[in-house]
């Protein structure tokens, strides 16, 4: 009776012990997206090191973004969540359709009154492509600007990704492109690797380092 309540309580704690593994954690997270209302699971990618979950992908709208992130910090074993989810703008990008504007010319209109419409339309239409165009440039420009928090994800994620730095210890922040590093590190050559992987981020313009060794 003893050796089968031992055996019991091993295949337990071999059961929770796999669940916190990276890829435990991953699946989990993976599961409980798909099965959520408002994620589309298959539009979210799920990536897990050393407990912290980073999300990456294109969802609808903001919503699915928030849910896919909540879920992700719920899931057992999960220390922290980089969020590098995209949201789409294929709501945007359909009602573009709604400033092209057509002029429909009856043919029992008077010639010269149905040439004038056509050229009114035409100007109208001109306009409305020059628009369209000057937006496109605003939303170009936009885009390429790299956001504080995309340059905080990336930072940190390189410092889970090297062997040197310690990343879960040192707490990365950006304001207006300037990264400053907090936290403690066992040497000065861990200090000055994670000074060099924040420099050699895009969209880092500065780094200020608040680092302490062996603290």
């Amino acid at each position: 009776m003893l050796q089968r309540c031992a055996a019991v309580l091993a295949a337990a704690i071999l059961t929770v012990a796999c669940a916190q593994t990276d890829a435990g954690i991953t699946t989990n997270v993976k599961t409980k997206l798909a099965a959520d209302d408002t994620v589309k699971a298959y539009q979210v990618d799920v990536d897990t090191r050393n407990g912290v979950v980073t999300l990456s992908g294109t969802v609808e709208n903001a919503a699915a973004k928030e849910q896919a992130i909540t879920i992700a910090r719920g899931t057992d074993g999960v220390r922290d969540v980089i969020d590098q989810i995209r949201v789409g703008e294929a709501a945007a990008t359909a009602g573009t359709r709604d400033n092209d504007v057509d002029v429909d010319v009856d043919t029992n209109i008077d010639d010269k009154a149905a040439a004038a419409a056509r050229s009114a339309g035409a100007e109208i239409k001109e306009e409305s492509r020059e628009a369209k165009a000057k937006a496109g440039e605003i939303a170009d420009k936009t885009g390429a600007a790299i956001t504080d928090a995309a340059i905080t994800s990336a930072v940190k994620a390189k410092f889970l990704a090297d062997t040197t730095v310690k990343g879960l210890r040192i707490d990365v922040d950006t304001s207006n492109g300037m990264v400053t590093l907090n936290g403690n590190v066992s040497s000065k050559a861990e200090a000055d690797r994670a000074m060099t992987l924040a420099r050699n981020t895009d969209g880092v313009k500065t780094v200020h380092s608040n680092l302490k060794i062996g603290g």
